[in-house]
């Protein structure tokens, strides 16, 4: 199994991040009205921005980053991805202006599982540990970051390098 940390202390996760090159798992999560089933566009590129709570510093800049490097993307859906209720996400998303990426709640889903980001000790237990998946159109994971500090933001940078 994988490890993050945070606040220096190692958190174990329930698995490993797909693997470049590997196809990505399928995945439905529940959209901000709590009836929107999301998935994986097939006719685009898609970034999925994976944290533990909109409700802390470090996840909310990342979700507003992440919403500025939407902006000027094309081709490409982002979907910011946590545990967090739906009605959450809509309140954050809605006072923050955010509108170029997409929130989605993986409380109805296995997605943590599927691609391994759900930590299984910790202060955080049950939440998705701070982590990047980049994928093609076909489906095929580009690129993947697990941030090795929850508390730090993810490489920006290496995202935009991925889908250049």
């Amino acid at each position: 199994m994988t490890t993050t940390a945070l606040g220096g202390t190692p958190v174990t996760l329930v698995g490993d991040l797909p693997a470049t090159g590997s196809p990505a798992p399928d995945f439905r999560l529940v959209g901000t009205d709590l009836t929107t089933e999301v998935t994986r566009p097939t006719d685009q590129r898609t970034v999925l921005n994976i944290f533990p709570s909109v409700d802390t510093g470090v996840c909310a800049a990342s979700v507003r980053a992440f919403n500025e490097l939407a902006a000027g993307l094309a081709d490409t859906q982002v979907i910011c991805v946590s545990e967090d209720l739906p009605f959450a996400q809509a309140r954050f998303c809605g006072a923050e202006g955010i509108e170029s990426v997409v929130a989605a709640s993986a409380f109805r889903s296995t997605f943590g599982q599927d691609f391994g980001v759900t930590l299984v000790d910790g202060k955080f237990e049950g939440l998705l540990a701070r982590s990047v998946v980049v994928i093609d159109r076909d489906g095929t994971v580009l690129h993947t970051e697990l941030v090795p500090e929850i508390a730090q933001e993810p490489d920006y940078d290496a995202v935009a390098a991925a889908l250049a």
